[in-house]
């Protein structure tokens, strides 16, 4: 007897389930006792009018940051510079990452006035770079692309001097997508490996390595600056970290940021190591040797982390 859409959907969700519970399992079983978190790692509770300002602001347009899903650990810092990584496409997710807090389940239906509410927010925040990322949206036909390029245009169209970052999933790889995107492209297209290849079935287990280093090369060879982030101590090697660094050069990716991996709650992945300052400093050294043109490593460092900074080096260099 074939499956129904959501029958199906419910056991394979049981099968990622399983394969992340034993990797769990693994980890703990192999793992030291972390302790306390280390001084590098912790931060300052959220606090300061610009910090209140944006929070109200984003209640009051009905819109998501990745910033408080996500729970970052720098959302005090940015928030009261007045910046934020809005997350459109709803605030449910059809894929099911080891280490993302986002809410998982069947999404709303898509909210076409989105857009609208995106450029009001850049203009009352008077943004000079925006970051706009999302939720997987594997329902629909083009996952969410077109939501995308009407964000990039309606910015383009009435907040002209704000550069626009766009944070995208990888459509399963559907060029027809990415076409979309290119109708009204940003001025940086990223999007993450999160982690090494040999993690993927537990860390991103909808999610294809390769595929997502051909999105990179894809958007590059349409002449966008690319960039790409992943996370450290979720159980990687530093010599796997090194090769991916490698294959994302040699895929054309400009901007990389690497992060300390934190666990988001207990039903998430667990923490393999806490990295040490002195190795995310290695990776910088070693990704501005490979030809990145800009490595942000640090432990607290996120996808968005700076990333009106980075824009601005960009350009100024070309």
């Amino acid at each position: 007897m074939r499956l129904n859409r959501l029958d199906e959907r419910s056991f394979y969700m049981q099968k990622i389930n399983q394969h992340q519970k034993a990797f769990k399992e693994q980890i703990e079983k192999s793992r030291q006792d972390l302790g306390k978190r280390p001084e590098w790692l912790k931060v300052k509770l959220p606090t300061g009018d610009n910090y209140t300002d944006v929070k109200n602001l984003m209640r009051r347009q009905k819109l998501n940051t990745v910033c408080e899903e996500a729970r970052c650990p720098n959302i005090a810092e940015c928030w009261n510079h007045r910046s934020a990584t809005f997350m459109i496409l709803g605030d449910t997710c059809t894929r099911s990452c080891g280490f993302c807090n986002v809410k998982l389940g069947i999404p709303n239906e898509l909210d076409l006035n989105e857009p609208y509410r995106v450029v009001e927010s850049v203009i009352e925040l008077d943004l000079r770079h925006v970051v706009i990322t999302s939720v997987n949206r594997d329902e629909l036909k083009d996952g969410g692309a077109t939501i995308f390029k009407e964000c990039v245009r309606l910015i383009r169209e009435r907040k002209p001097d704000c550069t626009v970052e766009i944070l995208i999933p990888d459509f399963k790889g559907d060029e027809n997508a990415f076409e979309i995107i290119m109708q009204s492209p940003p001025d940086i297209l990223n999007h993450n490996l999160e982690t090494v290849p040999r993690l993927y079935h537990a860390v991103r287990p909808q999610a294809k390595y390769e595929r997502s280093l051909n999105l990179i090369r894809w958007f590059k060879s349409k002449g966008l600056k690319t960039k790409s982030g992943i996370m450290v101590g979720i159980g990687e090697k530093p010599e796997e970290v090194i090769e991916l660094m490698k294959d994302l050069v040699n895929h054309g990716c400009d901007i990389l940021t690497i992060g300390q991996y934190l666990q988001p709650t207990k039903q998430h992945l667990p923490v393999d190591r806490f990295v040490t300052p002195e190795e995310f400093r290695m990776y910088k050294e070693e990704g501005l040797k490979m030809g990145f043109k800009i490595v942000e490593s640090a432990p607290l460092v996120r996808s968005s982390y700076h990333a009106d900074q980075h824009a601005r080096a960009i350009f100024s260099n070309d």
